[in-house]
């Protein structure tokens, strides 16, 4: 890793949240490829879900998301719970910024689209209850909207899908049906 993007790295501890944001924003962007300096800062991120403040932790998750697609020996396949805890953060934004970087966990590969696709449904199913339940829901079905994007998986459409579903609310029901509005258009377009 070059001294610029080390530097950057360091800025994350930074109490000067211009700086800090600033810096976020460069390796966000460098992570938009895969680099060979990963695991050089994995350990550290992780410490960041775990004992960083807010903003910390969510720029964390979002940085070790996008850094899901360097990672040749899977490691996210044992940190996805650390990874999982955050969007269950006391902050709601810091957990709603959290939740909704999973999609770049959930395009990295077969394996983890899956664990993803599997703990995003059962949250989905659970957090009824919880105080934004609703906006959850549908950041939830955004994940899977972009992941669908990416890797044109049926399957995924089809699960979420079934998921707006089971929504009992019909106000709600269609606001997420709107994530997939244009692709069920299309299907019913195609058949006529």
């Amino acid at each position: 890793m070059d001294q610029t993007t080390r530097g950057h790295f360091t800025q994350l501890h930074s109490t000067d949240a211009e700086s800090r944001a600033a810096s976020f924003m460069h390796l966000l962007e460098l992570t938009q490829q895969p680099v060979e300096w990963a695991y050089e800062v994995w350990d550290e991120l992780l410490k960041l879900l775990r004992e960083g403040d807010n903003h910390q932790r969510a720029i964390g998750v979002q940085l070790l998301s996008s850094l899901a697609k360097s990672d040749p020996k899977q490691r996210m396949l044992k940190e996805l719970d650390q990874l999982m805890a955050v969007t269950k953060d006391e902050r709601f934004v810091t957990a709603r910024h959290s939740l909704q970087s999973l999609w770049r966990v959930g395009t990295a590969s077969p394996a983890l689209q899956k664990e993803v696709v599997d703990r995003l449904s059962q949250r989905f199913r659970d957090c009824t209850t919880e105080k934004n339940g609703t906006l959850i829901r549908y950041d939830i079905l955004e994940v899977f909207r972009k992941i669908h994007d990416q890797v044109q998986d049926e399957q995924l459409k089809q699960h979420a899908l079934a998921l707006i579903e089971t929504e009992e609310d019909p106000k709600y029901r269609k606001k997420y049906s709107g994530l997939w509005k244009d692709l069920v258009a299309k299907k019913r377009g195609a058949k006529g």
